[in-house]
């Protein structure tokens, strides 16, 4: 009978874990297309970052690390200092500086994640791992993540980083300081120490006025006279203002549709195919267990009637 329970838990469970993921990959192929131009809801918070004001401090770099528990990357120094060079799984906020072409000069600029309102990074995750939370900061849940790592692939700003160094490893981005401070009703802890105001922190709409009046008030400092993230892959919690071309400081060059809204073209076609052997594969496995569940019965019965066990 224990090898009989064994199998019973075992088919039990294959059932329980097929049904999950053909259930979860049926709702995504099933999922509405998302919207080319999403609309940030009236409760999104954003940054406002302009490099016009920034000094070069980098005092948001180490208020990052305190406030999310990371370790100094000091790899490049010996031990001695925090010299990250890009977002890595150590850091998930940096300020870098950007020369301009043929020597005209340098500007700096923050990177983060962007925050997007349709997020490509969480239209690939395949279980829901990364979403679109309260105040649309774009959060990670470690319990549902897989380790596919295709948010890397899908996201365009190059943000989400894998620890290829940990046994059990995560993805590491800005979350928006979500659970230490935003929930507390506090501002990220990277806005909070910004002395100079280059990067502030509030309502989107709201900085997004912001950014409007200091570039209809010094027109030539602001490149293009325009705010990105306003309507770059569909609009951004991160918003940049820039006196260089915003592609001299590492941002790409996007149009104003959505990434979730091309990404679900794709998504939903993977996952309909996909779906289909998984369905096939608990039809199987449910046709498994009422056989089983048969010979259970019938079992007793043919060892009284031959005197024999059954072997099975």
């Amino acid at each position: 009978m224990s090898n009989g329970i064994s199998r019973r838990q075992a088919i039990t469970g294959f059932l329980g874990l097929g049904g999950a993921i053909a259930g979860n990959l049926g709702l995504s192929a099933a999922a509405e297309e998302h919207p080319a131009h999403p609309v940030a809801p009236p409760d999104a918070v954003a940054m406002l970052y302009d490099n016009n004001l920034f000094t070069g401090c980098r005092a948001c770099m180490m208020a990052c690390n305190d406030a999310n528990g990371l370790p100094s990357d000091t790899r490049l120094s010996s031990g001695l200092w925090d010299m990250p060079l890009d977002l890595n799984s150590k850091t998930k906020n940096i300020i870098k500086l950007c020369e301009e072409p043929e020597g005209r000069g340098f500007a700096y600029v923050k990177r983060q994640c962007m925050h997007c309102l349709d997020p490509a990074c969480v239209t690939g995750c395949p279980f829901s791992a990364l979403k679109k939370s309260e105040w649309g900061a774009v959060t990670w849940t470690s319990s549902l993540c897989i380790g596919c790592r295709y948010c890397e692939v899908a996201c365009p700003f190059d943000v989400p980083k894998f620890e290829w160094d940990k046994w059990n490893p995560k993805i590491v981005k800005c979350e928006f300081c979500f659970d230490q401070r935003l929930k507390e009703n506090m501002q990220p802890a990277c806005t909070a120490v910004c002395p100079t105001g280059a990067v502030i922190f509030g309502k989107r709409a709201d900085l997004l006025e912001k950014a409007k009046a200091r570039i209809a008030a010094s027109p030539p400092k602001y490149y293009e006279q325009r705010v990105y993230g306003e309507h770059e892959a569909g609009g951004t919690q991160v918003l940049y203002l820039s006196h260089v071309p915003f592609q001299d400081i590492g941002l790409p060059k996007l149009g104003p549709t959505s990434l979730g809204h091309y990404a679900t073209k794709v998504t939903s076609v993977i996952y309909k195919w996909l779906s289909g052997p998984l369905i096939a594969a608990v039809l199987l496995g449910a046709a498994i267990k009422r056989n089983w569940n048969r010979h259970e019965e019938e079992r007793p019965g043919r060892e009284r009637k031959t005197g024999l066990r059954e072997q099975l």
